[in-house]
């Protein structure tokens, strides 16, 4: 059976926004590794076209970004849309049962699949279907933005915390 895990870059106020800020390339290199080894990736709308720049190469690309789009265009992909009619390479498209699709996803995985958006994860988190959350903390404080949290906090455990690079600290935790 495979995992679902919610992790993304998040300020100390709590907010997430990759146009604010970035990882090190310690943290790029940390984040290659875990695409590589992921049995997938489930996406919202807005994160997946987001992500879509992976799709394209871009000759100012350096190894480590190459290495990325690699893997990403490599796994998987289910991309949550009500609203989208088609998606691209190696991506499927759910819009219907959110619930039914993503435990069925669940059931015939193994491995990690990543949950990429907070509004997805908002929902996931009220189906009681994310089975780990992990908050890559900077040292950045944003003031607003789009939360980590898009809806209430699920009740949570603390299962590790480990330092990537020089400044981010990565929490995981686990539903209580």
């Amino acid at each position: 059976m495979a995992k679902l895990v919610f992790g993304m870059n998040q300020s100390l106020d709590g907010y997430v926004d990759h146009m604010a800020f970035a990882p090190s390339a310690a943290l790029f290199r940390h984040f290659i590794e875990e695409a590589e080894g992921q049995a997938g990736s489930v996406y919202g709308r807005k994160m997946y076209e987001i992500m879509r720049y992976w799709d394209d190469d871009h000759p100012e690309w350096d190894a480590d970004r190459r290495a990325f789009a690699a893997a990403w265009r490599k796994q998987p992909k289910w991309v949550v849309s009500r609203s989208l009619q088609s998606v691209g390479p190696n991506a499927s498209l759910v819009e219907a049962d959110l619930a039914g699709a993503i435990r069925k996803l669940k059931a015939e995985r193994a491995g990690e699949i990543e949950v990429a958006g907070p509004n997805l994860a908002r929902s996931l988190t009220e189906l009681g279907l994310i089975d780990e959350y992990r908050i890559y903390l900077h040292p950045v404080v944003l003031g607003g933005g789009k939360p980590y949290f898009a809806g209430p906090r699920p009740p949570l455990r603390l299962v590790t915390n480990d330092r990537i690079g020089g400044d981010v600290i990565r929490l995981t935790y686990v539903p209580a």
